[in-house]
């Protein structure tokens, strides 16, 4: 990865995480966290868009992938790179890897977050 690739990331992960905390303070809270969900359907939404135009001449984005895909969408929420990636096991037909994906993912990221919760008490 050159160093441009690495500026193009960066710039669209810091505008990707800019718009990600815009939607914490315009989506209201309730009992479900509203901006968190609607923040991940966006990018999850985002994402698909993006990967199927870029799919298009692979080539000739690597710069925007680099910008929008990388950056941007996981600045913004790195829900749409599960969800991409969980999509391509469906695609392929992969059915028991895409649903161990999203088990384990599910399983055990509540698992690590509470015992770092745990631990840092």
């Amino acid at each position: 990865m050159n160093v441009a690739t690495v500026l193009l990331i960066a710039a669209g992960g810091a505008l990707g995480s800019v718009i990600r905390a815009v939607a914490g303070q315009v989506v209201p809270a309730g009992r479900l966290p509203w901006a968190t969900l609607t923040v991940n359907i966006a990018g999850s939404f985002l994402i698909g868009c993006l990967m199927a135009r870029f799919a298009i001449a692979p080539e000739g984005h690597v710069r925007a992938h680099a910008f929008w895909v990388v950056g941007v969408c996981g600045g913004f929420t790195t829900f749409s790179a599960f969800s991409w990636q969980t999509f391509e096991q469906l695609q392929r037909g992969h059915w028991f890897a895409a649903a161990l994906n999203v088990t384990l993912s599910v399983l055990l990221c509540l698992a690590a977050t509470w015992l770092g919760w745990r631990l840092a008490r």
